[in-house]
């Protein structure tokens, strides 16, 4: 019947090879779901065994070679000129090869070498040759001949063939034959002594020529009077000029050589062992104070012996070096006297030197004069040893001694204190080891116990110094709790305490945070029992000051400072004013704030408030303030006048003077006129404060609004011109300091702009489209989407190409897996049919064997 209609039209005219198109399953027809007229289809019909079939000879001829010669580097590569290359005939490359040949050949062989075709000599001989290194130096001879050794030494040791026992020639052989033939040894003791012997003959020719040299000087010199003649008198200054006058050259070749040269310096030892080096030296020094005590000490053997008047000093030196030695300062010799002077100033220097770290070194210690830990600092300064030089050390004053150790040092001999300390283990042992003795004395003990026991002299150190650190601010507590306060001596500790601070900052915070968090504990609980707080005693308040030294107080949140800042804040918010001890208290607990906030310039709103709630207790009681009071102020209440003073009396008398921290325990005034004094200057110190605040908020976008109520008060309110002058001037300079504040902000407004219109809803238009195109954008823009589009198909047939690659790899190796399988098992076929054919060979002969036996 044939071929159906359908598949003879779809193999007519589509490119298909003659031998496929007999086989319709060789075609595939990729139909469309929809005919569109005058579209353009491509890739209707394919073959894709064919295309198959060339992908697999295409890589067969590619990837397969590359495969197979993976590892290889034998492969030959013709790199002649052209060889490649059809389109050039073969005359044009033998030319073209033979130009590149002569260029190279014409071409330097080192570009830095200007001078190939010359050969440089030295003294004759080449300097190629000279590098070549074949001659050796003689460091024993200095003649002409220098360095070079003798034909038969350079032919027993260099010549090729076995050195000294080669084979000489057929005619040395021959002249030599009747003599007998010398050993080894015989030949090099001859030629050690020949070498030897050439050496003292070069030797004696040197002599020789330097006593010829001699003689000829001593001609020289007596012939040389006869020869010299007058020089004219003019030409003699010129050259008398010419050799004074030094050279610039020379000036500077003298200043380089007598220039001081840079001195190593010593090696600068680190803390544990200063730490240790301090150690021993308060052992050595308790040690020297306990012989004392003793009375073992019977003298310093290093002090002068007495000298008596009639002493005839059979001891002096006569023969004392007293040459003068030059020195060069900037190129001049300097003269003796100055150098003497120099050095006299130097010494001075040094001795001043030795002092201040004698008083530095010694710092800790309250001795005598006579006693010999004084005297480790002078000794070092008594060079000779005569009264003299330490009448000179006597006489310098020791600046750099401390005022406490001038104190110390002042104290009787009974009162000396131990060089060395232990750790106290409890507060009780520190109280006892401080108890009775003076303020300098206790920062001694205290240094003495920090030197003594150095975290890094031994383990346990470091816990027991830990513990010191609370011992200490709980005995600072009980020092600002006495009657009366012992402050001056809270200040010189605190010293101590900053040091151990930061040695062991956590402990040392962790101790601080403790007292706090128990006196804001004790002030909860107290409002919780009789409804209000009140302000803390002066411990507590020394503490809050002492926070502010050993803990940085800029920081936007710490572990020690903020909780500190939440508990002022929370003392001037509960704890109302009842009495001048609180407002003392409040204010003092103010100046704490600015001094916090002084380098972050956080806004406090408690601090505000309470400055504004005391000026508020010297306005007089009416019905109308104009402003609001935050608790614990209020408006009518029975101490609302409590800073009121009416008395001009009073008033008059008054002078401005600091608050006394004592008042904070209790006032000590009793007369109506020394309270009356003591409120005006609360009211100045408020005054302050308020001025310092000013200054700190001044540039705050709502100072106005701060600062309002407080401007409001002193305006309207406050009894000014009933004060003196000096408070009068004083309000007056912070009301001209608020006004003198301009406002940062402006007031908000609504924006000027023209109204919005509504929203119409208009048809949208857009152009018509075209079926089959990518519409709605512009023309680069479906230019980017063209590349993206073509990218994606690129990226995606590349990764299609690349896992066939693979696939046909993966094919290879598996063949070549499969045919070394096949080749073993044949070979071990082919082995097991070998040895089945000798074992039955082998049973056969021995089948034959057994029926011969029988």
């Amino acid at each position: 019947m044939g071929r159906p209609q359908g598949s003879r039209r779809r193999g007519v005219g589509t490119g298909i090879p003659a031998d496929v198109r007999g086989n319709p399953f060789e075609v595939k027809v990729n139909r469309q779901k929809f005919n569109v007229l005058g579209k353009k289809r491509k890739h209707e019909v394919g073959l894709p065994g064919v295309s198959r079939s060339r992908a697999v000879k295409k890589r067969a001829a590619t990837l397969l070679k590359e495969y197979q010669q993976r590892g290889k580097s034998s492969v030959f590569v013709d790199k002649r000129f052209g060889e490649y290359d059809t389109k050039i005939s073969p005359e044009e490359k033998m030319m073209k090869r033979f130009a590149l040949e002569r260029q190279r050949n014409m071409d330097k062989k080192s570009i830095y070498n200007l001078n190939e075709d010359e050969e440089l000599t030295h003294y004759g001989q080449s300097l190629a040759d000279i590098e070549k290194l074949n001659d050796i130096v003689d460091s024993d001879s200095d003649t002409e001949e220098r360095g070079a050794l003798s034909a038969e030494l350079t032919e027993a040791h260099f010549g090729g063939g076995g050195g000294l026992l080669r084979k000489k020639d057929a005619s040395a052989q021959k002249e030599e034959e009747p003599e007998k033939a010398k050993s080894r040894k015989e030949l090099i003791e001859e030629l050690i002594a020949k070498s030897k012997q050439e050496k003292r003959e070069r030797q004696a020719q040197k002599e020789q020529t330097l006593d010829l040299t001699e003689k000829l000087d001593g001609d020289w010199k007596e012939i040389h009077g006869l020869l010299a003649h007058k020089t004219p008198k003019f030409k003699r200054k010129d050259d008398m000029e010419l050799k004074t006058k030094p050279d610039e050259y020379d000036i500077i070749v003298r200043e380089l050589g007598f220039e001081i040269k840079a001195q190593p310096s010593d090696r600068m030892k680190t803390e544990d062992e200063l730490a240790k080096e301090e150690q021993e030296r308060l052992q050595q020094l308790e040690a020297e104070r306990l012989r004392r005590m003793l009375g073992e000490d019977k003298g310093n053997k290093n002090r002068p012996k007495h000298t008596s008047a009639d002493d005839l000093v059979d001891g002096f030196v006569l023969d004392k070096d007293d040459r003068q030695l030059l020195s060069y300062k900037d190129g001049k010799v300097l003269n003796l006297g100055d150098e003497e002077g120099d050095n006299e100033n130097e010494d001075e220097g040094v001795m001043e030197e030795g002092n201040e770290a004698s008083g530095e070194d010694e710092e800790n210690e309250t001795s005598d004069d006579s006693h010999s830990d004084l005297e480790s600092g002078s000794n070092s300064q008594e060079v000779d040893g005569t009264p003299e030089n330490k009448e000179t050390v006597k006489t310098k004053p020791k600046r750099s001694l401390l005022r406490r150790e001038e104190k110390a040092q002042s104290e009787p001999v009974g009162a000396e204190l131990p060089y060395t300390f232990t750790v106290p283990e409890s507060y009780e042992d520190l109280q006892q080891l401080l108890s009775g003795k003076s303020a300098d004395q206790q920062l001694i003990v205290l240094e003495r116990i920090q030197k003594c026991n150095h975290p890094s002299l031994a383990i346990g150190n470091k816990a027991k110094l830990e513990k010191l650190f609370g011992f200490l601010l709980e005995y600072i507590g009980e020092l600002a709790t006495r009657n009366p306060p012992e402050l001056k001596t809270v200040d010189k500790l605190v010293l101590h305490l900053y040091n151990l601070c930061q040695m062991f900052p956590e402990t040392g915070g962790g101790c601080v945070r403790s007292v706090l968090r128990d006196a804001a504990h004790e002030m909860e609980e107290m409002i919780e029992v009789k409804g209000r707080a009140v302000f803390p005693q002066l411990d507590v308040l020394v503490i809050l000051k002492i926070t502010s030294i050993l803990f940085p107080t800029s920081d936007f949140w710490h572990p020690v400072v903020t909780p500190a800042l939440s508990y002022m804040s929370q003392l001037l918010i509960k704890c109302p004013v009842i009495s001048l001890e609180d407002v003392t208290a409040g204010l003092f607990v103010c100046c704490l704030f600015l001094e916090y906030v002084s380098l972050s310039q956080r806004f406090v709103p408690e601090l505000i408030n309470f400055l504004l709630g005391i000026l508020h207790l010297a306005v007089p009681s009416t019905g109308i303030v104009g402003y609001t009071l935050v608790h614990p102020f209020r408006p009518h209440r029975k101490n609302s006048e409590l800073l009121l003073v009416s008395n001009k009396e009073d008033i008059e008398t008054w002078h401005k003077k600091n608050l006394s921290l004592y008042a904070v325990n209790g006032l000590t005034e009793t007369s109506k006129t020394e309270l009356n004094h003591y409120r005006l200057s609360c009211l100045a110190t408020c005054l302050d404060l308020v001025k310092k605040s000013i200054a700190l908020y001044g540039l705050l976008p709502a100072f106005n609004e701060i600062m309002g109520p407080i401007r409001i008060l002193l305006t309207n309110h406050f009894p000014v011109k009933e004060y003196t002058k000096q408070l009068q001037d004083l309000v007056n300079s912070v009301l001209e300091e608020i006004d003198s504040k301009e406002k940062h902000y402006e007031p908000l407004v609504f924006e000027k702009k023209k109204p919005v219109p509504l929203k119409l809803y208009t048809p949208k238009v857009m152009e018509v489209l075209e079926f089959g195109r990518k519409q709605g954008c512009s023309r680069e823009e479906r230019e980017r989407k063209r590349l993206i589009h073509k990218h994606k198909r690129e990226f995606k047939g590349a990764i299609r190409e690349i896992r066939k690659d693979s696939q046909f790899l993966a094919k290879q190796q598996l063949s070549e897996i499969m045919e070394r399988d096949a080749e073993r098992k044949r070979k071990v076929k082919q082995l097991f049919n070998s040895l089945s054919t000798q074992e039955g060979e082998w049973k056969a002969l021995k089948k034959k064997k057994m029926k011969g036996r029988l």
